[in-house]
């Protein structure tokens, strides 16, 4: 959200995908050869393999066996890889559902505080709630941050006469709906110094449902600056400027190169005045 507004959602924590390892049977030997070492004589077999001294000791004899079945079964399984940022996997299920309702809950809440709602009183008075998509877990995606330290603040463009000063903090880079995808994500040199606001990374974007189903002047997600190059991006947390409900906001133009051309059916939707 812009430095006019400030509701400070947090993004929730993501398990990373670490590297598991198996054991793999040697290059040579692979899973076609499995019924063609059980069909040939065992003493061909330990002759192969310089193992001809085996053939009086039945106890070694089985231990090797058992030791070669075991790694051609191995070798079978696949194995698994560092995950690049497009394979990651991306916490789901009941939890994630969970994440996505407490957002909706909060955002609710603050819409129905005289303190905090940005809706004039006669919108309050009959609030009963913003309209969302169904959570859908989909549109939650694991991207990779290309931090762009070197940056200069600019002035970007606003609903009203001011300029908000911002400066791009990086670039995301996710797979969305099988497609790839990137959006800029700023940083407010003046929010920065506020307490709480030291890790806030704000990213406006807008996509093909726009003026349709959702604010034709693009919403806005809030992240918090990761430890690592990776981040959770969550468009089921994506909100509205807060002038769609109030004129006397002064809310952030969604750049150009911020445009996603699919459809984003998560987040809120238009308000209905």
């Amino acid at each position: 959200m812009s430095i006019w507004e400030k509701p400070g959602m947090p993004l929730s924590e993501h398990p990373v995908n670490r590297r598991v390892s198996v054991l793999r049977a040697p290059k040579f030997l692979g899973c076609h050869t499995i019924n063609f070492l059980f069909l040939v004589p065992q003493e061909f077999l330990f002759s192969m393999m310089g193992k001809t001294n085996l053939r009086t000791n039945s106890g070694v004899r089985a231990v090797v066996l058992l030791t070669l079945c075991t790694l051609l079964f191995s070798g079978c399984r696949q194995e698994k890889k560092y995950h690049d940022t497009s394979a990651r996997e991306v916490p789901q299920g009941s939890g994630a559902l969970a994440d996505i309702t407490a957002f909706q809950n909060s955002l609710d809440a603050s819409f129905r505080d005289p303190e905090i709602s940005p809706l004039p009183d006669r919108f309050r008075a009959r609030f009963d709630g913003l309209d969302f998509y169904q959570p859908d877990t989909s549109f939650r995606v694991v991207a990779r941050l290309d931090r762009t330290p070197d940056a200069l603040p600019f002035q970007m463009p606003t609903s009203t006469d001011e300029a908000a000063s911002e400066r791009v903090y990086g670039v995301l880079t996710f797979i969305l709906k099988g497609e790839p995808h990137q959006l800029e994500v700023y940083q407010s040199p003046d929010l920065v110094l506020e307490k709480g606001y030291e890790d806030y990374l704000f990213l406006p974007f807008s996509d093909r449902t726009n003026g349709k189903e959702t604010y034709e002047g693009g919403r806005y997600i809030d992240l918090r600056i990761p430890g690592g190059d990776s981040i959770l991006l969550d468009f089921n947390k994506a909100y509205n400027p807060y002038c769609t409900y109030n004129p006397k906001y002064s809310c952030p133009l969604v750049p150009k190169v911020n445009h996603l051309d699919v459809e984003i059916r998560a987040g809120v939707k238009a308000f209905k005045k």
